[in-house]
């Protein structure tokens, strides 16, 4: 069984497809933004902060104590890279007063205040919120309550939108896949909330498409997922998803969407010709969106570790200003990438 399991994940390590990744490189070192890395402990944001800078995708603002960053990482240039220890910057009171008067009428001290801004998340949170940085990146080895949290307290939602939300990008292997050869495709939500209702799911959908047209340049067609497809199914599950797709087609009706469909449906033309053949999304889809988080979560987990697919993400959308959360099974390569999208997103806000 041990030899099985070897040739199968022989067979998906492949190299990822690149021609997305660099073009997706080139367009963030156009728009010349400064990102903040919240987790200077950890090696491999270490590691992206130096190529960040090294290929001029964004200047970096690397957080934590320099010199213990520099003993923990003696093989990494980070010159260029801008290391500021929270707890030592001339800005912490500064933020700190920031922080009290965000968080006054919720109870919160001057005192609380200047020890919560100490804090790596909340500190580049507030850089972000002083418009002392473009975009923030967290999340390799903390978790996302503690990433999101300062977002949701700090930089709050954009104007108009009703709720955060955050989609995983996946870009397909060298070898192409069956039914993806070159576009890169969208799964949400695979990170933020658990459950939602028609409403939200809607809008995160809406949310979801003009994200996938905004950063990768692609024509979104949306899939809404389910067990069901077109009502071969009964649930309150299917009801709820049919439901949100009746919402998502009158507040954008320009939108490619449908639903409900079954995976297969969504993805592969065969099938979609039975199931749906009426559909013009089924078999085409690009934008896949999951009835809840824990859909999601094992989806995406599938077509990284199975399928061969580079996972970028969870990134968030429907902040005022870019912060986004990392898998903390993510490599150097994602981080990178993240950074990337965050100065795209930063660049359309």
């Amino acid at each position: 069984m041990a030899g099985f399991f070897d040739r199968v994940k022989g067979a998906v390590k492949k190299v990822v497809r690149e021609d997305f990744v660099t073009e997706l490189k080139r367009n963030a070192a156009s728009k010349n933004c400064k990102i903040v890395l919240c987790e200077g402990e950890d090696r491999r944001v270490v590691e992206a902060a130096a190529e960040c800078v090294e290929e001029e995708i964004a200047r970096i603002v690397l957080l934590g104590d320099a010199a213990q960053i520099r003993i923990n990482n003696p093989e990494v240039d980070l010159s260029g890279v801008e290391i500021v220890n929270p707890a030592t910057s001339p800005k912490l009171q500064e933020y700190a007063n920031l922080l009290y008067e965000l968080r006054k009428a919720k109870g919160m001290t001057q005192e609380q205040a200047l020890e919560q801004a100490k804090e790596s998340t909340f500190f580049g949170a507030l850089m972000l919120k002083a418009g002392d940085a473009d975009g923030l990146v967290s999340g390799a080895c903390h978790s996302t309550a503690n990433t999101l949290r300062p977002g949701l307290q700090v930089i709050k939602t954009a104007a108009g939108a009703s709720q955060v939300s955050s989609f995983t990008l996946l870009v397909p292997p060298l070898a192409g896949n069956k039914y993806i050869n070159d576009e890169v495709i969208f799964f949400a939500d695979c990170g933020l909330n658990p459950t939602y209702t028609a409403e939200g799911l809607a809008d995160m959908a809406i949310d979801t498409a003009k994200s996938a047209k905004a950063i990768a340049g692609i024509e979104p067609k949306v899939a809404m997922l389910s067990f069901s497809t077109m009502g071969s199914a009964k649930h309150d599950n299917v009801t709820l998803v049919q439901e949100a797709v009746k919402i998502a087609k009158g507040k954008a009706p320009e939108l490619e969407i449908d639903g409900e469909l079954q995976f297969d449906a969504a993805l592969v033309p065969e099938v979609a010709r039975i199931k749906a053949p009426d559909s013009r999304v089924a078999g085409h889809a690009n934008v896949f969106i999951f009835p809840d988080l824990q859909a999601g979560n094992i989806g995406y987990k599938i077509a990284e570790r199975l399928g061969g697919f580079q996972a970028i993400g969870p990134i968030c959308q429907g902040f005022a200003k870019p912060l986004n959360d990392l898998s903390r099974g993510c490599k150097s390569a994602d981080i990178v990438c993240a950074v990337a999208i965050t100065a795209v997103q930063a660049s359309l806000k």
